[in-house]
């Protein structure tokens, strides 16, 4: 559910003071309020918003007004899909890659020795 518009957007009050304190660029604002709505006047900082683990880099662009700083950093570590089968898909699709990297490299050695004669 939305915010109400006569209550306008949640922004951390000690979020704005750093952001107004400081210079942009002049380093990273550490934050751990997540819901602090992206104002305006934040583009160009960049922010260290925690994830529950650690502090994830965020760097405000114009693009980003009206979101959360919390959506930029997520808090979940995505692995894979799949088990065993995916195992050997990608195994295979990087052994291929080898191969295939070994025959170029070959291919200009033999063009090198081509062009010496």
């Amino acid at each position: 559910m939305a915010r109400s518009l006569k209550k306008g957007p949640y922004v951390d009050p000690r979020v704005l003071k750093k952001v107004i304190d400081a210079k942009p660029g002049a380093g990273i604002i550490k934050t751990w309020s997540r819901a602090c709505t992206i104002a305006p006047e934040m583009i160009g900082f960049t922010f260290g918003v925690h994830n529950g683990r650690t502090f994830t880099s965020v760097y405000v662009t114009e693009e980003m007004v009206g979101y959360r700083l919390g959506e930029f950093s997520p808090t979940r570590k995505f692995t894979r899909h799949g088990g065993k089968m995916q195992k050997e898909i990608e195994l295979a699709a990087k052994q291929k890659a080898q191969d295939s990297a070994k025959a170029a490299k070959e291919d200009t050695g033999k063009t090198a020795a081509v062009k010496k004669k």
